[in-house]
């Protein structure tokens, strides 16, 4: 049986170049919402984490480095 990606470009090869292209515009904006999605994952978990670096302490030895 084939795969989802191997269907996906047999498809492919039956389309015209226009809607090719918007299939392309289409694969791009899945990518692209990924892309935000991790990016405000890896934003989420350094805020989560900041507390712990932000104090009084750290900041007066660091302030003498």
């Amino acid at each position: 049986m084939n795969t989802a990606k191997e269907y996906i470009h047999k498809l492919i090869d039956e389309l015209s170049e226009k809607e090719a292209l918007e299939v392309l515009e289409y694969i791009e904006y899945i990518k692209s919402k990924k892309m935000k999605e991790d990016h405000l994952d890896l934003q989420n978990a350094s805020q989560s984490s900041i507390s712990f670096w932000d104090n009084q302490n750290d900041d007066e030895v660091w302030n003498n480095v």
